[in-house]
């Protein structure tokens, strides 16, 4: 039997503790683990942490910024364990990144505000990664964020719409564009102008300064939320939910709007 460290409270502590998990007398399910089998639990942990933030409860946030800072160790514990990389070369990694690319803090660059600081950002992460295709944003991104972020880098090289009711009239052509798509049942044109339709409505967010997949996300919950409400007062009513009609359901919906508000 392992025995855990005396103090739970320090990095190290969590280092330690990885490193025991994935030793021979640890948990047979961490050291089955690799950098691919755990990207998974990376994705749903940020996930976890974002939907605490939203809701503000600073328990579960606690928790989830342990659980995001997990997998870092244990993707550390791997590349120790191959040979590749360690914990100390990530955290040095950083580090130096953070120095390098704030000039204004740890050198003599001078900046105006914010928005400035962005700016060198981007032009000190562009000299990086001379070598990287296209924009070098990550495929792996939820879809909606990532067509922020390539609007964000069009608009950087001049190629944007100058107006938000610009975004909005280029939406109604898209949605004109859906219309006689489907009017033509043909799947894979719906497919592109749906396509369309969603990269646009990204944009408008955008250029509003909004987040399309955070206002989405709300979205879902939302709907979510009042569609078990609908069914709840349903059934307070006495009506069997699967066998009303839609302009039923319509009344029902717009009842649980009205109490939302």
């Amino acid at each position: 039997m392992e025995k855990p460290p005396k103090r739970l409270d320090t990095f190290q502590s969590l280092v330690e503790i990885m490193n025991l998990l994935r030793s021979p007398n640890g948990c047979p399910w961490d050291r089955e683990q690799n950098h691919k089998t755990l990207t998974q639990y990376a994705v749903e942990e940020t996930y976890e942490f974002v939907d605490a933030v939203e809701k503000s409860n600073l328990e579960n946030m606690v928790e989830e910024l342990g659980d995001m800072m997990l997998q870092i160790v244990f993707h550390a514990q791997i590349g120790k364990e191959e040979g590749t990389f360690t914990i100390e070369d990530v955290i040095r990694g950083i580090c130096t990144k953070m120095v390098i690319r704030h000039p204004h803090v740890f050198g003599d660059v001078e900046v105006k505000d914010a928005a400035h600081v962005l700016r060198n950002w981007d032009e000190l992460k562009s000299k990086e990664n001379k070598n990287v295709k296209g924009f070098g944003i990550p495929l792996q991104l939820p879809s909606l964020q990532r067509a922020a972020k390539i609007g964000g880098k069009t608009r950087k090289q001049k190629f944007d719409w100058t107006k938000t009711s610009e975004v909005i009239k280029k939406l109604d052509e898209e949605v004109e564009e859906l219309k006689a798509a489907l009017k033509r049942k043909n799947k894979k044109e719906q497919e592109h102008e749906i396509g369309d339709i969603l990269f646009t409505v990204s944009q408008i967010a955008r250029h509003q300064d909004l987040d399309a997949e955070g206002a989405l996300r709300k979205a879902n919950t939302r709907f979510e939320s009042r569609f078990f409400k609908m069914k709840n007062l349903a059934k307070k009513k006495g009506l069997k939910f699967e066998s009303l009609k839609s302009v039923q359901l319509e009344k029902l919906w717009k009842e649980i709007k009205k109490l939302e508000n």
